[in-house]
């Protein structure tokens, strides 16, 4: 049978997604890029805001108007996190939260035999093992991510994504070595660690920490680089980043979530630091690692968020300087504490001050690709693109167009000039 796949949040669900299509595959099943000849069609959801729910419902109607001869599967944290709700609103023939996307092979043969609507969702349980099959490819990419972990125990007022996910859960060591051995061997020399709460990863292990993990896949033959997901800034300490500074293999580019940059803001969301302390780990990090880059996702109109707390949070933006910003508006989020907060921001003042926000964050940027003139980097190549000319990024994960007559020495690109989203040699 051939099947489809449609992936939507976070790169663990890309790994998921990756996850699923192996074990399908390993059961004669054909990876197919249109719906349309698809006999299964399945989306892997994201519930992070009320868009990504919208994207997943979405996607579903599509679908079924390119190919309403397919199985539609819907798995993935939007029906994890659907629960005490009427899932058959959902209009999918089958019905998989991300505790249970193993069951895919075996749920799609028993729908086929008996037509009937199959939902197994199954809730997270306190003392739950991580679950993850492993995977040796990934499709399309020269980077490979790698799910060391799973799961949140932070509980931010805002944030549905512990109840979707299920508590902290680490990958053990020689499981991660395995894999990504796996992944050395078949060319893939940049692995990009990732987890819903990476820097949690050991919280739940008794001999290992997140600081080995990465030493770990770093001294496997074959990986040149390695790369983190999103890190929560109380997780580094100072004995955290003394132990990753002193793996050479690792990608100077931290992207360290912040959410706001007012404390008041910082409180209601029951986040775990002050901005002073926020501003003080990314000097730290911009001392300790060379040519350190600093990425980050910042929440704007959350309730109860005064003209002035915004403005707080621009005036911080300025004072760190990150040389990207992921800015996206509150929504509320059934089940969680902030649901229940008075002061909702309308939808017409959020997009006044992502705009406003976004005008900061990329003059910030484009004065910080204009600083890289000059300077010079290994850039692994991701694509070639219509020109002749190559796309890659470096080590510290700037977009880099190379012309076919650049000039290459001692394996590095010299950046000349540089233009909006892109800097060019």
């Amino acid at each position: 049978m051939n099947v489809f796949f449609h992936t939507l949040g976070c790169k663990v669900n890309h790994y998921e997604t990756q996850e699923m299509l192996e074990d399908l595959e390993s059961k004669g099943y054909i990876a197919v890029k249109e719906p349309s000849k698809a006999d299964i069609i399945i989306i892997n959801s994201c519930t992070v805001t009320a868009e990504s729910d919208r994207k997943s419902r979405q996607a579903l109607r599509h679908y079924k108007k390119v190919n309403p001869n397919a199985v539609t599967v819907l798995t993935g944290c939007m029906p994890q996190a659907y629960k005490g709700k009427d899932y058959s609103a959902l209009n999918a023939d089958i019905i998989l939260g991300n505790k249970t996307n193993g069951l895919l092979d075996e749920v799609i043969k028993e729908f086929i035999k008996s037509r009937e609507p199959i939902i197994n969702v199954q809730e997270h349980q306190i003392g739950d093992l991580i679950q993850s099959r492993g995977i040796h490819c990934f499709e399309e990419r020269t980077r490979a991510y790698l799910k060391i972990e799973d799961g949140c125990n932070r509980f931010c007022s805002y944030c549905a994504i512990p109840y979707a996910r299920g508590r902290v859960r680490s990958k053990p060591i020689e499981d991660i070595v395995k894999e990504a051995s796996s992944l050395a061997e078949n060319g893939f020399i940049e692995i990009v660690l990732v987890g819903i709460n990476l820097s949690a990863y050991g919280q739940d292990l008794t001999d290992t920490d997140f600081p080995s993990a990465v030493k770990a896949v770093a001294d496997i033959k074959g990986v040149r680089r390695v790369r983190l997901g999103s890190l929560e800034p109380d997780h580094l300490t100072d004995g955290v980043i003394d132990k990753l500074s002193k793996i050479d293999k690792l990608c100077p580019q931290f992207h360290i979530s912040l959410q706001s940059g007012c404390d008041n803001t910082l409180k209601r969301m029951n986040r775990h630091y002050s901005a002073e302390e926020y501003l003080e780990l990314c000097k730290k990090l911009r001392n300790t690692f060379n040519n350190c880059t600093l990425t980050t996702d910042i929440m704007v109109g959350f309730s109860g968020e005064t003209d002035e707390d915004f403005n707080e949070t621009v005036e911080f933006v300025k004072k760190v300087g990150f040389e990207k910003v992921h800015i996206f508006p509150y929504s509320v989020r059934e089940g969680t504490r902030a649901a229940e907060f008075d002061g909702r921001i309308s939808n017409k003042t959020k997009t006044q001050r992502a705009k406003i926000l976004a005008e900061v964050c990329n003059t910030i940027r484009t004065d910080f690709l204009k600083s890289q003139i000059g300077k010079s980097y290994d850039i692994l190549i991701e694509k070639s693109l219509s020109d002749g000319s190559l796309f890659g990024y470096t080590e510290n994960y700037i977009p880099v167009i190379i012309n076919p007559d650049s000039e290459c020495i001692d394996g590095k690109y010299i950046i000349r000039n540089s233009d909006s989203e892109y800097c060019y040699s």
